[in-house]
């Protein structure tokens, strides 16, 4: 069975999208930090995007040269979890679709093709549901060590407790900190 990763960036206060402390994060993220991101993407064969990302990602990344992030998502297939749009397009390829109306059923299928890891960028509220729906096999986060003080966290108030199990942490010499949990049922 295939595993879905999230991928965030985080700040020491739990903020993942910071846009006053953007500069400061890009100063920290080193080569150091993109081998280890690079080589979680090189896993992946498939994307999630919730509908916030991907109509950010949509355009931009099929113009980017950002490499080999932007080779990297404009080749994989994508997967849009969106309860408003009614069709999605990627600008130069043909490998985007829409998850139906039962996101977790479409998920749930997907996990269940052969093929690598699909990976979660961005989306901050698809990557809480995925976990809250038992679908999450690992969160992975670069811990950058920057106070944000404010902007959009990755857990929201009133959801239930979900045990995680660290499965690996590793400071690089800058400070950041890349950790991966799992939910206590999938570790191993």
């Amino acid at each position: 069975m295939r595993k879905i990763v999230s991928h965030l960036i985080m700040t020491l206060d739990g903020v993942v999208h910071f846009d006053a402390v953007a500069d400061a994060v890009k100063k920290r993220r080193n080569q150091e930090v993109m081998d280890d991101f690079n080589a979680c993407i090189a896993q992946e064969d498939a994307m999630l995007l919730g509908r916030v990302t991907y109509q950010e990602w949509a355009g931009y990344w099929p113009g980017s040269t950002w490499q080999p992030f932007a080779d990297h998502i404009n080749g994989v297939p994508k997967y849009v979890a969106s309860r408003t749009l009614k069709e999605v397009h990627w600008p130069g390829a043909d490998n985007v679709s829409l998850l139906g109306a039962d996101v977790a059923a479409a998920i749930a299928e997907l996990k269940a093709r052969p093929g690598g890891s699909i990976g979660v960028h961005g989306s901050p509220q698809l990557a809480e549901s995925l976990l809250h729906a038992g679908l999450l096999d690992e969160l992975r986060l670069e811990l950058y060590p920057i106070v944000a003080g404010s902007g959009t966290r990755l857990f929201r108030d009133d959801r239930p407790s979900k045990a995680m199990h660290l499965a690996m942490a590793k400071p690089t010499a800058n400070g950041v900190v890349i950790l991966t949990y799992r939910p206590v049922n999938r570790v191993g």
